[in-house]
């Protein structure tokens, strides 16, 4: 058979019909190859420059991937028409004098600055005052607890009292130090060894290491009914915000899964992200209300629960497609969604939900500008062959297909006011973890992270239901835990 590899160019003329047609047929075959290697390298170069252009801002990257080299910083937001500063029914921290103070230190004035005389007898005719807030210096108090020893006339048995379950020990730390030590370690973050360095300074003796991992363990079996009444409000909820992360445990990569809302959090930790993991929280099998979370496809195996989706995902995606495809409908719909917001957020109470024209009328813009990103984001005509799912798509047509499956859940806030935009809430509860992680690496055993999980579930409820979190920690190791309170009617 004659191809273009084997002939001559000063053959060509001693070709017969049907050499040429075979010459032919083989040019044809060649120029179809090559458009293939073509359209399959233009489609890599396009996927690297799609990776490249993703940053924390237009994708849901975290900003620490975002390296040295930082984006320019590009809100989402919207200005607000609020002035800057503290707003009206703000509750300052400004310092104020109190009408009793506990000491008075007084300042008399002996000579006259003019003249220098003596005014040492001189009645004084009024006071100026100022008053400094400060702390008394600190030191660990020691309380001896003596129990009577008696010898009874009755049974001739030498016999004694009994001790507070609390103190147990011959010498130990009391509940209030050790709730200082969780708090350090745990709500702030503060390694074990920082720790005792701190308490030293503070006090002049500090519990060892292992004191602050002993002092952890037994306030995560203290506060299992406050976590058990966090669950079952959750699962009783409106609204619930979920979400998960990677998390470093045991030297390899598990889940952090969280479930909150504005007065509630619960965390846990799996070695799966999926629904196995989510249902070792105990709370998705049984929500019966409404899922806010991202795409992540494992949130919809619960058929039972209503699926919201966090709209600050879209916004991000959209503007991806808008810096690197350059298509306009992308920018319409993120503002269409920011519209919707401000005049959801404008609506007066009692309002649940926009008026059903409002409704009807966004209903509409957002079919219309979901069209145009069909029209200008076309399926592939001749998709490559893959061995398993989906064949492989552009971005902007994998979102277009999402928002148009999901449009419900996509529009939930403008439907039902307890919806939120977004699922910031969640996101903000899992970043306080990651600290945690950047903080100490990782977590050396399961059951320290299920320890500090149970605290920090307990700590960040607390502090969202207005508790002094040393105060909550302190009345769990008295056997007294906080219970959050169920939300106003």
């Amino acid at each position: 058979m004659v191809t273009l590899e084997t002939v001559d160019r000063k053959q060509l003329n001693k070709l017969d019909k049907q050499s040429l047609i075979e010459l032919l047929l083989s040019g044809l075959a060649r120029i179809d190859e090559l458009e293939r290697v073509v359209a399959n390298q233009t489609a890599i170069i396009h996927q690297l420059q799609d990776q490249l252009s993703k940053n924390s801002s237009n994708s849901s990257k975290p900003p620490s991937s975002d390296g040295l080299k930082k984006p320019k910083t590009r809100s989402l937001r919207q200005k607000g028409k609020r002035p800057l500063g503290g707003q009206p029914g703000h509750k300052g921290n400004t310092l104020k004098m109190v009408a009793e103070p506990d000491y008075v230190e007084p300042h008399p004035l002996l000579h006259c600055p003019h003249c220098q005389t003596d005014l040492s007898e001189i009645e004084a005719v009024g006071h100026e005052k100022r008053q400094v807030f400060d702390i008394p210096p600190v030191r660990l108090e020691v309380t001896e607890h003596q129990v009577e020893v008696k010898q009874c006339p009755g049974c001739g048995q030498q016999v004694k009292g009994a001790f507070p379950p609390e103190v147990s020990q011959p010498t130990q730390y009391g509940s209030r130090l050790k709730a200082q030590t969780s708090y350090l370690n745990v709500y702030h973050f503060i390694p074990l060894a920082r720790t005792e360095e701190l308490l030293t300074d503070f006090y002049g003796q500090a519990p060892a290491e292992a004191v602050v991992i002993q002092a952890n363990d037994d306030l995560a079996e203290k506060v299992k009914p406050s976590l058990d009444s966090v669950r079952q409000q959750l699962i009783h909820a409106a609204a619930v915000h979920f979400d998960e992360s990677g998390l470093r445990v045991e030297n390899e990569l598990q889940w952090l899964h969280v479930a909150s809302t504005t007065g509630l959090t619960h965390y846990h930790v799996h070695r799966k992200r999926g629904q196995e993991g989510m249902d070792a929280g105990g709370i998705l099998p049984e929500f019966n209300g409404k899922a806010v979370h991202d795409h992540f496809s494992a949130y919809l195996q619960f058929d039972n629960s209503q699926h919201c989706f966090c709209n600050a995902h879209h916004l991000r995606e959209l503007q991806f497609v808008t810096e690197q495809y350059q298509q306009s409908w992308a920018t319409e719909l993120a503002q269409l969604l920011l519209t919707i917001k401000a005049e959801v957020v404008a609506t007066p109470e009692p309002a649940m939900s926009l008026p059903t024209d409002r409704l009807a009328y966004y209903e509409i813009e957002y079919d219309k500008l979901i069209c145009q990103g069909l029209a200008a984001n076309p399926p592939p005509i001749n998709p490559p062959l893959q061995k398993r799912g989906r064949p492989k798509q552009s971005p902007p047509k994998n979102l277009l297909d999402r928002l148009v499956k999901h449009k419900s859940g996509v529009l939930a806030f403008m439907y039902d006011f307890a919806v939120p935009f977004d699922n910031n809430l969640a996101e903000r509860d899992v970043r306080m973890v990651k600290v945690k992680q950047k903080v100490s690496g990782a977590f050396r055993t399961k059951n320290g992270a299920d320890t500090f999980c149970a605290l920090r579930s307990y700590i960040s409820t607390a502090r969202k239901q207005g508790q002094n979190v040393i105060e909550a920690l302190h009345d769990a190791f008295l056997g007294n835990p906080f219970i959050p309170s169920l939300p106003e009617a």
